[in-house]
């Protein structure tokens, strides 16, 4: 039979809580659940990209349970704000210079 880590007490294997000091044994929440693989990937990249919004939002959702995820989908958001930043300000530069030459 196991024993509480904190009190001594002899506790039941499928116990939660040690009943003499209340110390949680093991998370009831986990019981059961299985991890899902956080591979990162470009994929999620390319939907950061596409839809920096949603890149956005996973990468807060994500941060601390699917880190590689996560940081996948908040580089794609990142690298699409910079790039459309990039092609507005190229095409303001563009179209001031061609004002500015047919005035």
């Amino acid at each position: 039979m196991p024993y509480c880590s904190h009190c001594g007490q002899e506790v039941e294997r499928d116990q939660d809580y040690c009943l003499q000091c209340g110390r949680v044994l093991r998370r009831s929440d986990t019981r059961g659940e299985e991890s899902l693989p956080d591979y990162g990937g470009a994929g999620w990249g390319l939907l950061g990209f596409c839809f920096p919004l949603v890149g956005l939002i996973l990468f807060l959702v994500w941060n601390t349970t699917r880190p590689r995820t996560a940081k996948a989908a908040g580089i794609g958001a990142l690298i699409s704000v910079v790039f459309s930043f990039g092609v507005y300000i190229f095409y303001a530069a563009i179209f001031s210079f061609a004002h500015c030459m047919f005035v």
